[in-house]
């Protein structure tokens, strides 16, 4: 687990980033609950120790027959002060949990300030928008004329958000995963993991998902469990409590899940056909590596993620998102977002983080350095890729003016 130690020896890093990060938590009286505690367990130390010394002198003196009723009551007044000051320890050890757990990773110092998502820069951007000489129609409509997906069919089954994909389309969102999985595995040497889509409190609290955003998590009460967000939960969570051999160092997984979102944050924002969504498709890039690589690990995970739309010849850019931006967890977040031509702007499709050793501190996982010391491994993550959003820009780009969708060959080869 993510040590408090550490956390109180850099909080002044962990200040500057819950302000950067927009977090309102109170880390000065984190601070002072972690030395108070401190000194009470020193004092409860001391305390034992003289009544250890204590027993130790009414043996004797009971042993050689000699009044020991004063030390008798000495070793109740000892007892009585153990007990009050392990019960203030277990109020200030309740006290710093309900802090420990809220407070946000450090940001990178390559990280962009920023006070909103206007601050993010721009990388870099491939191809160019598509161009029509006819009014481009929605991907809702195009889905329903083409018969890809049927939204009502989903709200029907298990309501808004849960779209019911049928014959072609069906098609083409398994394929799509299928060739992703098989684009990473082969071309980029990942691992191809298929997780379980359930996961317990402690693999969510090792990623950051819980407590902070517990309310966005799909609960089954009955067993403890909760359905995925991600395919980050069960992959980063493999080597939980682990040493991981450093010869294997960086290792690459990736992983397709169902990922299940509440979104209860999400009233007023755009939840029409693919945009938003409570279930949907997701394959998952997930690294470990020793901490002087991440930070090229991680601009590799980005360049690995852009194949997959520069294959797929959509209009995307990257964007490196300011402080105030970044999530919870993340210490540096690349975004990739791919055009949606009926939306004119452009959709997040993956979002690339390094976390550092933030998840690792919690999940307890590491590594032998070359000195043979334990250290913490850095933990970084990416969409290689979310196919809601995927498929809105797919759906829209390859439109034609009689309705019908001229997909690209790669997506031909997967229908017929």
């Amino acid at each position: 687990m993510i040590s408090v130690k550490h956390i109180v020896e850099n909080l002044e890093d962990y200040i500057n980033a819950a302000k950067k990060k927009k977090v309102e938590i109170d880390l000065i009286k984190f601070e002072k609950d972690y030395i108070n505690r401190k000194g009470m367990l020193q004092k409860l130390d001391n305390l034992r120790s003289d009544k250890n010394k204590v027993s130790k002198v009414i043996s004797d003196k009971k042993r050689n027959k000699e009044d020991c009723e004063k030390l008798i009551k000495d070793m109740k007044e000892f007892t009585k002060n153990i007990k009050k000051i392990e019960s203030s320890v277990k109020d200030l050890d309740k006290n710093i949990e309900s802090i420990f757990f809220y407070i946000p990773n450090k940001i990178s110092k390559t990280v962009p300030i920023g006070n909103s998502e206007q601050d993010n820069v721009v990388i870099r951007s491939w191809g160019q928008k598509p161009k029509f000489n006819f009014d481009v129609k929605s991907h809702i409509e195009l889905c329903k004329d083409n018969e890809l997906i049927n939204f009502s069919g989903g709200s029907k089954i298990a309501g808004t958000g849960f779209p019911l994909y049928i014959g072609k389309g069906a098609k083409i969102e398994r394929n799509l995963i299928n060739y992703m999985i098989n684009h990473h595995t082969s071309e980029n040497s990942y691992i191809e993991i298929f997780p379980p889509f359930l996961s317990n409190y402690n693999s969510m609290r090792t990623t950051g998902q819980i407590p902070k955003f517990i309310d966005d998590m799909y609960k089954i009460p009955e067993d403890d469990f909760f359905l995925i967000p991600t395919a980050e939960v069960p992959i980063t969570n493999i080597h939980n409590n682990e040493i991981i051999d450093f010869k294997s160092l960086p290792k690459k997984y990736a992983g397709y899940s169902a990922c299940f979102r509440r979104e209860a944050g999400s009233y007023g924002k755009d939840t029409r056909g693919l945009l938003r969504l409570h279930q949907f498709n997701k394959v998952e890039l997930v690294k470990f590596c020793e901490p002087s690589q991440s930070y090229n690990e991680l601009e590799k995970l980005v360049l690995d993620a852009e194949q997959i739309l520069q294959n797929l010849g959509l209009h995307y850019r990257v964007i490196e998102l300011c402080s105030s931006d970044l999530s919870f967890s993340a210490a540096k977040c690349y975004d990739l977002e791919v055009w949606s031509p009926y939306e004119n702007k452009y959709l997040e499709v993956s979002s690339c983080s390094n976390f550092e050793d933030f998840q690792a501190r919690r999940g307890n996982i590491r590594f032998r350095n070359n000195n043979n010391k334990l250290e913490f491994v850095h933990t970084l993550n990416g969409s290689g890729l979310a196919t809601p959003r995927l498929m809105v820009a797919l759906i829209e780009t390859y439109q034609e003016s009689d309705g019908n969708i001229n997909f690209p060959k790669i997506v031909k080869d997967m229908i017929f």
